[in-house]
């Protein structure tokens, strides 16, 4: 397929999806509002970490199936893969998605496919179409394709994915579909599904607004447990053996781009009949001040020369992602209210400090420094890294754990 694609967003979505459609075949143009992505993926290197993607990028930039830019071109099809996140009142914020629909109307042409793929409030597939109409009174209502095709990766894992997972691709019309589902078969190998916009955007929001309420009902399972003084990880591995309960697995908190946000754009949009969702949003937006506390408590016992060792930083697993990290959010909060204390930060995936929290009082270091100084370690993520730690080699430590790395070992 000798096509020419304009991907808007280069990010941990827009990267991978531009990169793989690129290895099979297309010219990808890749869009990206700050000129240090665009030089750094023009140089064949990625910006953020996820495994075998440089490989990927670098091998199609230097085919010259990549192309970095800052403004979009003509193109036979347009992807918008850029943030959504939402404001201070939990409402969606949806001026990357409005700003990328802008740029696009100023090269769209007559039989263009326009695909959403950010993560979106139900609806907004066709507010991408009335602004690229709006801005192009020259183009008639027949003569452009909308379709939304929602990323369903985990990082990590997310090339394995964009190839193998199932693809749910809705359209503004059957038309839309079948040719975005055209599109997505030059690389996806799972089964692609197809349905109106309106239901896939619904799709995606359901699959996160899910998780999100197992997550809060293992969260919420781990408070109860603590007063009883039993382990929660062995309670839930015990139920799950049950053949119709899958419960998943409790932490720090819910952080990421998509399940730590996605459920407010049902609520914001129906508030009077999402109170299971919005409860949920609730439990796993307090657990990391439930975590603070405990901390806090268990450094009461400590004079204030005893360091804390805090085990990542990013959302989840081995990843370097630190878009709403409930690890940040206890680090933050912890580091900004004592200045007295000092403070260790492992996090194997980034090379620098978040701004505000890069203080003289607070250091960036590798694991073994820190069980080499710190009197209290807080596991807050469980990197890979963290799991070759022997408790029996460090008996002067008090450590804490809130993924489980240590208590599902008992």
């Amino acid at each position: 397929m000798n096509l020419t694609l304009c991907v808007s967003g280069l990010g941990y979505i827009g990267l991978p999806t531009a990169a793989m459609f690129a290895a099979n075949g297309l010219t990808v143009i890749g869009v990206d509002v700050k000129p240090k992505v665009v030089d750094t993926i023009n140089q064949g290197r990625i910006h953020i970490v996820e495994p075998d993607l440089e490989d990927v990028v670098a091998s199609a930039v230097e085919s010259g199936g990549l192309i970095g830019r800052l403004d979009p071109v003509e193109a036979y099809a347009y992807i918008i893969a850029v943030p959504t996140p939402f404001n201070e009142y939990k409402q969606p914020d949806l001026r990357y998605v409005e700003a990328a629909a802008l740029s696009i109307s100023k090269v769209v042409k007559k039989d263009n496919l326009v695909i959403l793929e950010s993560t979106v409030p139900v609806g907004t597939t066709e507010r991408v179409a009335d602004i690229i109409f709006n801005a192009r009174p020259d183009l008639g209502k027949e003569d452009l394709l909308f379709a939304f095709c929602p990323e369903r990766v985990l990082p990590g894992k997310i090339i394995h994915e964009l190839v193998n997972n199932n693809r749910i691709i809705g359209g503004l019309s059957p038309k839309a579909a079948e040719r975005a589902k055209d599109l997505y078969k030059v690389f996806v190998k799972g089964e692609i599904h197809l349905t109106d916009a309106r239901t896939a955007e619904m799709t995606k929001l359901t699959e996160n607004a899910f998780r999100d309420v197992n997550i809060a009902f293992a969260n919420e399972l781990s408070l109860i447990c603590e007063k009883y003084n039993i382990n929660v990880w062995n309670l839930i591995d015990l139920a799950n053996k049950h053949p119709r309960v899958n419960i998943l697995q409790p932490g720090s908190g819910v952080g990421g781009h998509c399940i730590a946000v996605d459920p407010w754009f049902i609520v914001d949009s129906m508030p009077n009949k999402t109170r299971l969702i919005r409860t949920a949003r609730e439990v796993n937006d307090s657990k990391p001040m439930w975590v603070y506390d405990r901390i806090k408590e268990v450094a009461l016992g400590f004079d204030r020369q005893s360091t804390i060792a805090f085990l990542g930083l990013a959302y989840k697993s081995d990843i370097d992602d630190l878009r709403e990290s409930p690890a940040l959010e206890i680090v933050r909060k912890y580091v900004l209210s004592e200045d007295d204390r000092d403070f260790l930060i492992v996090e194997p995936h980034i090379k620098n400090l978040p701004d505000d929290i890069n203080l003289s009082h607070v250091k960036l270091c590798t694991l073994e420094e820190a069980l080499l100084k710190a009197t209290i370690v807080v596991v807050l993520v469980s990197h890979s890294e963290f799991y070759s730690i022997k408790l029996v080699d460090y008996p002067y430590i008090r450590f804490l754990d809130y993924n489980g790395i240590f208590r599902k070992r008992e």
